[in-house]
């Protein structure tokens, strides 16, 4: 029994703080805008477009639906909702029969009020495509893979139940960033290589990118003039209660904790490659040892800056395409302030991976070879 819960201490680790940080309240749970109110699944029945203006591509007015409600305690009851039409193809959406949606019902003691449309039902296909990535990930790594996602459920819940309760609760979001950033980078390596040397080796190494990474991004953010207004919905923050929140310092947070993954996967590729060249010659020095960890981190560096760039910037197609489409001159688009911020997530992200390689080699280099030599 004993030699059991030791080959599954790191798994029960991991199940236990995600059953804490699961049962953790994060403060925000009772919300007054949605008292007396019931947000449930119903199917649309049928349709009515016939107070609905279409201009072109843009539609306004109310779509109403025959809906029947499937959940809550007004389940099995038909009833009218609402789809309100804003005019923008960003957040507007149609429902057609057959469809099943998300929908908000106002109430007072066992009578609908009112019943507002508020999105497609999307949360089943999303189960089903975790439950693909799980099945393939354990199937493809095993234990590995389920650690991996432990790593996974863990960092959601981290950033969920304490990261963003933190934020609005005004604490300060570089320093609270840094430590939930160290805390899951340490946990994460953790879960990969169990008890450790490699654990400490590719920790250490990370960490002291992610420094880099939050010392170069709070000088940068200063001297470029980024205001965290530029975020998406930081204005609708502001707008709900929030006006005193520092969003420049969450979006300074938000640079580190954003290459932190990329940091991570870096330094635990340059360790394992150090522990390998170890294994295979014992005699080796820590000097020669950490050469190799810098040659692998200078192969691996090359994809990597390219991987921030090409995730960073997979989400402004659109607005690349806007510009070329306008004859927006290329001084001009860098100038942007919305361009800048990119940027500046982009280089200072690439800045952190470039200082982790050296770091971790000197790290595991001198660290894994200690007691063999």
């Amino acid at each position: 029994m004993l030699k059991i819960l030791k080959k599954n201490s790191v798994s029960l680790l991991a199940i236990l703080l995600i059953g804490i940080l699961m049962a953790l309240p994060t403060g925000y749970e009772d919300a007054v805008i949605y008292k007396g109110t019931d947000r449930v699944r119903a199917r649309v029945l049928s349709t009515d477009e016939s107070t609905v203006t279409n201009s072109g591509l843009i539609q306004s007015g109310e779509q109403y639906c025959q809906v029947e409600i499937l959940g809550g305690k007004f389940k099995g009851q038909k009833t009218r909702a609402v789809n309100m039409l804003s005019g923008s193809l960003e957040s507007d959406k149609m429902f057609r029969e057959g469809d099943v949606a998300q929908v908000v019902i106002s109430y007072r003691d066992n009578e609908i009020l009112s019943v507002m449309m508020s999105d497609h039902y999307r949360v089943d296909k999303e189960l089903l495509l975790g439950g693909l990535f799980v099945a393939l990930l354990v199937l493809f790594a095993g234990r590995t893979g389920l650690r991996a996602v432990y790593s996974f459920v863990i960092t959601i819940l981290t950033i969920w139940k304490i990261l963003v309760p933190a934020y609005l609760r005004g604490i300060n979001p570089v320093w609270c960033g840094i430590l939930i950033t160290a805390f899951l980078t340490v946990l994460i390596i953790f879960l990969v290589y169990g008890f450790s040397r490699k654990t400490i080796a590719a920790s250490s190494g990370a960490l002291l990118g992610v420094l880099v990474t939050c010392v170069m991004g709070c000088l940068f953010t200063d001297a470029f003039k980024i205001h965290g207004a530029v975020m998406a919905y930081s204005e609708s923050l502001l707008y709900s209660g929030y006006q005193d929140l520092n969003l420049t310092r969450i979006f300074m947070s938000g640079i580190l904790i954003g290459a932190s993954g990329a940091m991570m996967d870096l330094s635990v590729d340059i360790t394992s490659a150090v522990n390998e060249v170890i294994e295979k010659k014992p005699g080796i020095g820590w000097r020669e040892a950490a050469g190799s960890g810098m040659n692998v981190g200078r192969a691996a560096m090359g994809t990597m800056t390219t991987t921030l760039l090409l995730a960073y910037s997979g989400g402004y197609i659109a607005l690349l395409m806007t510009f070329m489409a306008q004859g927006t001159p290329i001084g001009n688009i860098l100038n942007y302030k919305y361009v800048s911020a990119e940027l500046l997530d982009t280089v200072v992200g690439s800045f952190g991976l470039v200082t982790v390689a050296p770091f971790t080699a000197l790290t595991s280099g001198f660290l894994l070879t200690r007691n063999r030599q």
